[in-house]
Parts: C-alpha cells; structure tokens; sequence
C-alpha cells in the first residue's frame, strides 16, 4: 500500500539529521523521529528491541539492574536522540515489527504492507518513537514494547522465517555479522580463539570455526563465566576452553600460548562486552593473522596504537555488523544445530 508521502528524503536518511548538520544518522547527535514517511521511507510497527549486548550490560551497571530505572533510561535517551543509542558505548540494536506503511517511491516489491521483518541495521542510526515500553527484565536484552520506526531506502532487513519464532529470530540475527565473518576467516587447520565465547555472538562464533577449522584445527575458548565455559564443553563446542577475565592480558596470553606450542592464534575474535580486552585479543594472535573485533565494547584507538606499541603486524577488523548473506548463515545454524536452537529458545522465548 502507497500513500502520498513527503518528498523523497536521502536513500542515507540524511533528511532525518536534526544535529549535526551535514552528517549521517549515526553519528548524529539527534535524530527527526516524526513517525510521517518521506515517499522512499518504510514505516514500521514495533514490537521488540534487541539492545545490544556492551549497551545493555552499561545500562545495567548505570541503573543497579534497575528494571524501572532502565526503562526510564531508555525512554529518555530516545526522547533525547529520536534513536535507540547508548550514550556511552554509542550503540544500539536492532528491532521487529510489522510493516505499516510504505512510502510511493521506495524501491518496488522489496516488502509489502503486513510482512514481520527485523532490521538489520542499527538501533544508533533508525528513528524510533515509543508510546511505552510493555517489558523490561535486566536478564534479558530483549525488551516488548509499543512503538514505531523508520526504514530507510539504503536499510537492511530480513523478512522472518516461518520455521522459527520471532524472537528466537531475533536474537540471532542481532550478532548475524559475527559468524558470518568467522566464516570468511577462519579455514581447515586453523587455530581459532573466541574471547567471550559462551555468550549468544560466541556460541555461534564458535560454532562455524569448529565447523570451518575441522578436523585439524582448534577453536579456543577464553570464558569468564564458569557456568557459560560448561555450557561450551556441553555443546562440543571447542577444542579448548579457558576460564579467565580477559582484561587480564598475560594470564589469558600465557594459557593460550601453551596450548598452541606458542605458535599463536591465526584468528581471534572479541564478543566481550566489557572494555579493555583488546590486547589480550591482539597479544594471542600471531603475526599476519587476523583479529575481528566484534564488541562494541572496543576501543579502536587502543587496539591499534596497542598492536603497534608491541610491534604486531596483524589485521585489526572492525566489527562490522553486515556481511553478504549473514541472515542466511545464521539462521541455518539454529536450523543445522538443534541443541544451539534449544538453548536459545530457553534463554530467549
């Protein structure tokens, strides 16, 4: 259904920006959250947001595990900012909805009125308006809501399966790009390690570099929590596994090093999501490998000038949240692996 809508605005959604001028809806300070389209703009009724996981724990720690001092929170940063985005980490989430209203000049039979999609682009950048938040619970990063957001021209999003329930889709497809890009690094015989590996991005990180580096490779496990390292070894999800806190450099680099001869990891990717992990990240990684940073919890500034202060010459990636196909892949894991499915049915349904 078409309707006749403002002018077109930027496929970038440049006309949303109230501050800074000349900037793109990220970055921006403050955010047009009208819930009238622009006529290449989709409009969307919401009913979860997936905070993600370095935002929410921050939120957490600001709010004492307050639930209704959270939800306070959250509403008056979106009051503030027209957008889900955490003032300290900068980040944000993702959503679902069902789509309401379609603007006459977005692109033809990309969606129509009544499909259930989640986006696949950021909380931090998307105009979001709420009329309340329906629950809250500080064990969960998923949060019920009644509210409203736009879609830009340029967004991303995936329609949701038939086969798996919405919010067990949406959990997953919130850290999508990080198995995604395991799959890109990580091949036969690689020694992989996964730094957070126990929460939802490392369970299923760790599942493609146990599929990608077999049967010769290794794929190691560094867990703070006691309870997620068993729920690793239960799930055969690794070769090895250490439990340790991670911003503790030379205990995690010494433990990593005997179990790879002190060859070192070809690949390391961060789910941490708390700061200051970066050179344990970049000290367990051998030279010319790769480290895929996909906490948000990151400083890119300490992990480059880090790298360089210990003279490793390694890829340093951002944790970039979209690669080519990465609902598809992700998707297919909690189709591919049933005991994946059943945990996250139980920590997320």
């Amino acid at each position: 259904m078409h309707k006749e809508n403002k002018k077109t605005g930027c496929r970038y959604g440049t006309h949303r920006v109230i501050s800074p001028v000349d900037t793109l809806p990220q970055p921006a300070q403050k955010l047009d959250n009208t819930m009238e389209i622009y006529d290449n703009e989709v409009l969307i009724e919401v009913s979860t947001l997936n905070v993600d996981s370095a935002s929410y724990t921050q939120l957490k720690q600001e709010c004492g595990s307050d639930a209704a001092k959270m939800e306070k929170m959250i509403l008056s940063i979106i009051e503030e900012r027209g957008k889900l985005q955490n003032p300290t980490t900068g980040s944000g989430g993702m959503l679902i909805g069902t789509v309401k209203e379609i603007g006459k000049n977005y692109p033809k039979n990309r969606l129509k009125v009544g499909d259930k999609i989640a986006t696949l682009v950021s909380l931090s950048l998307t105009p979001l308006k709420l009329k309340s938040i329906k629950k809250l619970s500080p064990l969960s990063d998923q949060i019920d809501v009644e509210g409203e957001a736009i879609l830009f021209e340029s967004g991303l999003f995936a329609i949701l399966p038939d086969d798996i329930p919405e919010k067990l889709a949406l959990a997953a497809l919130d850290v999508a790009g990080a198995p995604a890009q395991v799959d890109r690094l990580v091949t036969e015989g690689d020694i992989v390690c996964i730094i957070g590996g126990g929460g939802k991005s490392g369970i299923l990180c760790c599942y493609q570099a146990m599929q990608n580096a077999a049967p010769s490779g290794k794929v190691i496990v560094v867990e703070f929590s006691k309870e997620n390292a068993q729920r690793i070894k239960d799930l055969n999800l690794a070769t090895d596994i250490i439990v340790a806190d991670a911003t503790n450099v030379m205990d995690v680099y010494t433990q990593v090093m005997e179990i790879t001869g002190g060859r070192g990891c070809d690949v390391t990717v961060n789910n941490v999501n708390v700061p200051s992990t970066e050179m344990t990240s970049i000290l367990v990684t051998k030279g010319q490998g790769h480290v895929y940073f996909f906490s948000m919890a990151t400083s890119f500034t300490k992990a480059a000038l880090g790298a360089e202060g210990v003279g490793k010459d390694i890829n340093l990636i951002v944790g970039n949240g979209f690669a080519k196909g990465h609902a598809n892949l992700t998707l297919n894991i909690l189709r591919e692996s049933k005991e994946i499915r059943e945990l996250f049915e139980k920590l997320y349904i």
